[in-house]
Order: C-alpha cells, then structure tokens, then sequence
C-alpha cells in the first residue's frame, strides 16, 4: 500500500496522520506550512453578536485576545474547529456547514447582525447583506520555499499526497519537479482546481471533511488509482 503524504500545518497535520493510521494508512508528515500566532487587538466584545471562526488556527493560536468573547456564541466551520473552540474557552459552539458562505446564512437565519471574525492573514473575503463582519488576523501560515526532505522522500515512493486547502494545492504545484508522477487527493473541488493541470491523477472527497478525505485516500492506496 502506497503512503499518503501529508501537507497540512501541525498541529492538523497530525490530527489527520493520527486518523490514517487507524484506517491502515501509512502517513508522512511534511508540512507546506508554519502557522504562527500574530499580534492583535481585540476590539470591544459588547460590540458583536457573535464569533465567526473558519480555521481551527485561528482558535489555537489568538490567545487571551478571544476570552472577552467567550461569553458570546461562536460560528465554527467543522468539527476540528468546534473543538478547537471549546479549548479556547467557548461553551455556545454551533457547527455550520463545511463552507464559509454557508456558515453566514446560518448565522443571519439565528439573528446575527454583527459578528467578528478572527481569521488567518491568508482568508476568504466572505460577505452577506444581512451582517456585518470585522476580520482580524490573529495567525499566518508561513509557506516552505522547498518541499520538505520528507515529503519529497514520500513522493519518490509513489505517496498519494492530500491536499487540505487551495494555497497548499498551489503551493504543491510551483514546488513539485514533475507532477505527472505525483496522484492527489483533494479535500474540495476548488482546492483540486487551484492544483492545475499535468499531475497523474487527480481525486475529489465527496465531502469538504478531513474524514471523508482519508477515507478517499484510503480507497485509492487500496486500488492503487482513482
């Protein structure tokens, strides 16, 4: 059975390298990406209904700056970033939808009106007419200029490698030396696409899910293809 190569920041990464060896993966650790914490002010809690929270980073790595707002509900995109939620202090999580977009319409649906939205300093712009968000970085992920000895190591042995987001499918693009000997596996149709073109196969999850994306993974180490 071919590895399955892991690009995503510790400590996700190993949250997933954790859940591919129970499924009989043998996983590869090399993240495309260094996630550190930046410097922030928070603004006035009074001032928000609500938390808006897409990454399980922005959770870990804002510290005491989110405690003013615990009493508040918090907006989490997945369950990665429920729990995260929870270890920052949060007791009103409620788990939206996988995407983003998604994630607002459930929150204006509930009331909410104004919601800050602490993110990372690479983000989707997400908007919605019916309210108003303030969006502060309070981490970066900073990208490798070279693919990992590991992983390259893992590629060489014909590792499957799964890509979590978009700006690590382009950053596999730009480092990989040859990408039609590379297969991957996509946790999203727009992460597939930021890849592009000329890798040996390309697979989608059917759900935006760390889950769902092992479990794809999963199949094609068994069958060897898509």
């Amino acid at each position: 059975m071919k590895p399955v190569l892991i690009l995503r920041p510790r400590p996700g990464a190993d949250e997933t390298a954790a859940r591919a060896r129970a499924l009989g993966l043998e996983p590869v650790v090399a993240p495309l990406f260094a996630v550190r914490p930046l410097p922030w002010t928070p603004p006035d809690a009074a001032g928000f209904d609500a938390v808006m929270l897409t990454s399980a980073s922005a959770a870990r790595q804002a510290g005491d700056g989110l405690t003013p707002f615990a009493a508040r509900p918090c907006y989490a995109v997945g369950e990665a970033t429920a729990a995260a939620a929870a270890e920052a202090g949060f007791a009103d999580i409620r788990i939206g939808p996988d995407a983003g977009a998604a994630l607002l319409q459930m929150m204006v649906e509930d009331g909410v009106r104004s919601a800050f939205h602490a993110c990372g300093e690479d983000h989707l712009e997400l908007t919605h007419p019916g309210v108003s968000i303030l969006r502060v970085p309070v981490y970066a992920a900073e990208a490798c200029h070279s693919l990992p000895p590991e992983g390259a190591a893992a590629l060489a042995r014909g590792a499957l490698a799964l890509l979590h987001s978009p700006r690590a499918a382009a950053l596999l693009a730009a480092l990989a030396r040859d990408p039609s000997t590379i297969a991957l596996a996509a946790i999203s149709t727009r992460t597939a696409r930021a890849a592009g073109e000329g890798w040996a196969s390309v697979s989608i999850a059917p759900r935006p899910r760390d889950e769902a994306l092992l479990e794809l993974a999963a199949k094609l180490c068994q069958t060897g293809g898509p």
